[in-house]
């Protein structure tokens, strides 16, 4: 599996595109701003020759969405969510306004997805996990495979997501981390929604908020 990494919009938030050998692809919060993201964007699958086959959200705060409109409609792609982030995408025009942000407006899901549930693309099966605290209904991603997990704003390099947004809650995120990713293999490489990737064991080692030492 290949992992395309983009940073975009003012929160420097990450945006992935996984692909494989097959030629088809996930967007992973697509937080593209503005039309020049939104063009760096389609200039990497249009480039790679990739067939962009799933929308998908790992949770719904306003850096991860900014370019689900723009994905859904160019690549006729139905958002994929988990149902408890439903109320935080619909607040995203009032949000956008408190920031002094501006916004398409977001399309409705097409398919809400839950822990036990699969996300397939090509030769490859992505498992969710429901780790919920930094917001209601965060999900991560994970190929077993590639040794990979997409934790969007769970789990970061030396630090943990904040859990004082409208449905975050600190214990809820901290149970999330140790009972749903840090019983993963050491090697499993984390790639977060924010700053640089890192490993399961790193972070169990050495994360100031949720390892072995905190």
């Amino acid at each position: 599996m290949k992992i395309k990494t983009f940073t975009f919009n003012p929160f420097t938030q990450n945006t992935y595109v996984l692909s494989d050998e097959s030629g088809e692809c996930v967007i992973i919060d697509p937080g593209c701003y503005d039309s020049e993201e939104e063009q760096e964007l389609e200039n990497y699958i249009s480039a790679e020759k990739l067939k962009p086959v799933h929308l998908l959200n790992t949770h719904c705060h306003v850096d991860h969405v900014f370019g689900n409109y723009f994905a859904a409609q160019k690549w006729n792609l139905g958002l994929e969510i988990n149902k408890e982030e439903l109320p935080v995408l619909r607040a995203f025009p009032k949000v956008c306004e408190l920031y002094g942000l501006k916004g398409n407006v977001q399309p409705e899901p097409e398919k809400f997805l839950d822990e036990g549930q699969t996300v397939k693309f090509g030769n490859t099966t992505l498992e969710i996990f429901f780790t919920p605290g930094h917001s209601p209904g965060s999900i991560c991603f994970y190929s077993e495979k590639d040794k990979t997990i997409i934790s969007g704003d769970v789990l970061f390099q030396n630090s943990i997501g904040r859990s004082d947004l409208p449905g975050g809650d600190p214990e809820t995120l901290l149970n999330s981390i140790r009972k749903k990713l840090f019983v993963l293999p050491d090697e499993v490489n984390v790639f977060s929604g924010h700053g640089p990737s890192t490993t399961i064991g790193w972070e169990k080692r050495n994360n100031p908020f949720a390892g072995e030492n905190s």
